[in-house]
């Protein structure tokens, strides 16, 4: 029994990343991945990130993106532009992919109040920003033909 037990613990920590930088408060922080991608973004997207973990924990997947990788994402259809048409492919990018974690993409609920937070945020910074999963702005959430849930960019007024 025991052995079963070490091999299930073994199993669900499998892949995880611990996080060993102080924490010196409960208030989320990103880590060193989620820092090193974001200082890749225009600095309006940074503004509004490191606003928006004061308050909601999240990892950033995306900042800049090669030109090899933005047509290998264009292949594979998770995009729907090649290098160089896409917001990730400007440096720095004007585009980041950031979703709330623990990362659940089967929650779109989540995705969608985590999504407005951050627009929210960014409007009263005066930022103006298109959110993959209402690429019209309508506020229509079910109205896309292509949803992108994490993805940020900014938008020029």
């Amino acid at each position: 029994l025991l052995l079963l037990l070490k091999k299930r613990v073994k199993r669900l920590l499998h892949g995880m990343v611990v996080n060993t930088q102080p924490k010196v408060s409960n208030m989320p922080y990103f880590g060193k991945t989620s820092k090193k991608r974001l200082a890749t973004c225009d600095d309006r997207l940074q503004k509004v990130f490191n606003e928006v973990i004061k308050h909601v924990d999240c990892s950033v997947l995306e900042g800049h993106r090669s030109g090899e990788r933005q047509n290998k994402l264009f292949e594979e259809g998770k995009t729907k532009v090649k290098y160089p048409n896409g917001r990730h492919n400007s440096n720095p990018s004007r585009a980041v992919d950031v979703t709330p974690y623990p990362v659940d993409w089967d929650d779109r609920e989540r995705q969608t109040l985590f999504a407005g937070f951050v627009l929210g945020i960014a409007r009263g910074m005066g930022i103006t920003l298109r959110w993959g999963g209402d690429w019209d702005r309508d506020f229509q959430v079910m109205d896309n033909r292509f949803d992108d849930f994490p993805h940020f960019e900014i938008v020029e007024d």
